[in-house]
């Protein structure tokens, strides 16, 4: 689980360092879009896995909210809430980000 934690973290930080660069190279509505999918994506994915595993999804603690928040966007993107994730899912990535990290690097020491 760790070498899986820590690859996830990995890749999830250089997914928002590459696609954050290639949106400053290219200001554009389909890149930032396209950035926003690639990284959450990969998140979602992210999320199921840990979710299947029960790795750090105690009932009420911090990832498990978390997956709720995400589900919940997510599922409610078709009536509206897709503006909201238009400025809150960079937060959203960054948040996620840390939040594996601090996993890896605080709470399976």
């Amino acid at each position: 689980m760790k070498v899986f934690k820590i690859i996830d973290a990995t890749i999830s930080l250089a997914l928002i360092l590459v696609l954050s660069i290639w949106y400053l190279q290219d200001p554009s509505f389909d890149s930032l879009i396209e950035s926003y999918l690639i990284t959450g994506g990969w998140q979602l994915i992210s999320m199921f896995v840990h979710a299947i595993g029960k790795w750090f999804t105690k009932k009420w603690g911090v990832r498990y909210v978390y997956h709720w928040i995400a589900l919940i966007s997510v599922v409610t993107m078709p009536m509206g809430s897709i503006w909201i994730l238009a400025f809150t899912a960079p937060f959203m990535a960054i948040f996620y980000t840390c939040l594996c990290y601090y996993e890896v690097f605080m709470r399976m020491k």
